[in-house]
């Protein structure tokens, strides 16, 4: 039975909100729990949308992390489709669209990021999509499978991890492909040229054509429907439909019209908050995409836009608006499935961080791991139809120590022997 006594309430439907309102149950949270989802959806998970759901494998009701009655018969109060419009700090309350205000006594913003857009003329033409929302993967799941039908042709803008995946969803539709990225290879700034060569190769392999170091400057239509987009070397690429997969920007307007401390775009952007998730205002905590952390690990502040960091980060918010000693340190990590490629990575190697990547297995049949290496230290490893290794990979990074690099490139040595010869 829910008493009165306090009030927790939960701004953002995501994985980290939902996970959020789970763990303040499970830890025995007995006042209200109130969470707030914008979307008119339960709260879902977001890697399916770019996968398993929209390449048809998935049926929609799996994307959704909880069954719809659980919210009832957990005692958490949903408001769906409303979005929050005003928080108010000193009266410790939070205004939604309707005009509804909710006091409470410990706030939690797990208001996840939004898809960049495209700041060029075309954009406001039928075709033109971008995929954040469940409501954008019903819609794209349909573009995809006509564009296969009919041998239509899509532009990406952007080959990130999401450009990539609905590349490989395009293709397995049917439909033709246009990568254009102004990097010289795919999620350059991420992996590297390196594994961004790789999967270059992937794709190509498969039938997507890439444009590499130029950017779209227009997308032309006619009667209202994208016919073409245009570069900025001159060149026109045929599209029936663009995406926009250019990056995400956390969602930080409601924090920053109250005040709350923010990191510079400069620097990944998103809410400030300390090792425990902790804002600027002791009351109010933040997780998930919008969350930029000081991580104890990295000694420096990451903001982590993937799925591990919403399913981790939200209930280790939650302890801590409990009042439990929270220091989150979760080794980052993402997945992702392209064609017959899965691969893993975890870890924290950005530009400028490594001197070295060293790889271990076979490299042209696909199955290898690929580490990032300083000064003989390990900062990420990327598994590459590899698996059961993400553990000892994560205990390497912790570790901080270097290892025989001889042995970590040989796969006949367990990578466990590396963490225990290491007295880790």
């Amino acid at each position: 039975m829910v008493d009165a006594h306090q009030t927790f309430v939960i701004v953002g439907g995501g994985l980290a909100g939902a996970k959020a309102a789970e763990t303040l149950r499970s830890e025995g949270f007995t006042g209200r729990v109130i969470l707030i989802c914008d979307e008119r959806d339960h709260p879902y998970e977001r890697p399916p949308l770019s996968k398993g759901y929209l390449i048809g494998n998935d049926e929609r009701d799996s994307v959704f992390v909880h069954e719809p009655a659980w919210y009832a018969q957990a005692e958490i109060e949903l408001h769906l489709g409303q979005p929050a419009i005003r928080l108010d700090r000193d009266a410790k309350a939070v205004t939604l669209g309707d005009g509804t205000r909710i006091h409470y006594d410990k706030l939690l913003l797990a208001t996840g990021a939004e898809p960049r857009r495209l700041d060029i003329p075309g954009t406001d033409l039928a075709g033109v999509h971008h995929l954040r929302r469940l409501a954008h993967a019903d819609r794209l799941r349909g573009v995809l499978a006509t564009l296969g039908r009919d041998n239509g042709h899509l532009v990406i803008a952007g080959a990130g991890w999401i450009g990539l995946e609905v590349a490989a969803a395009a293709r397995g539709y049917g439909a033709e492909v246009t990568v254009v990225e102004p990097q010289p290879t795919p999620l350059h700034t991420v992996v590297g040229p390196e594994m961004g060569a790789l999967l270059t190769d992937l794709h190509s392999e498969h039938g997507v054509r890439f444009r590499f170091g130029v950017r779209l400057t227009e997308i032309t239509g006619q009667d209202g429907m994208v016919l073409a987009a245009r570069t900025d070397d001159g060149e026109e690429q045929p599209a029936h439909s663009v995406l926009a997969a250019i990056g995400a920007a956390p969602r930080t307007g409601l924090a920053e019209a109250a005040g709350l401390a923010l990191v510079d775009r400069a620097d990944g952007g998103g809410i400030a908050v300390d090792a425990s998730l902790r804002t600027s205002d002791p009351d109010i905590y933040a997780a998930g995409d919008v969350a930029a952390a000081e991580h104890p690990l990295f000694g420096a502040r990451i903001r982590v836009e993937h799925w591990a960091n919403a399913l981790n980060g939200g209930p280790a918010a939650a302890r801590a608006m409990l009042g439990r000693q929270v220091s989150y340190d979760r080794v980052p990590y993402f997945f992702s499935d392209q064609y017959d490629v899965g691969l893993e990575y975890s870890g924290y190697a950005p530009p400028g961080s490594y001197d070295q990547v060293l790889l271990r297995g076979d490299v042209a049949k696909r199955e290898f791991i690929a580490f990032w290496l300083s000064e003989g230290r390990v900062l990420a490893g990327m598994n590459v139809n590899v698996w059961d290794v993400t553990e000892p990979i994560q205990q390497l990074i912790r570790s901080g120590q270097p290892v025989d690099q001889d042995a970590l490139a040989d796969p006949a040595v367990p990578l466990a022997s590396l963490i225990a010869g290491q007295g880790a």
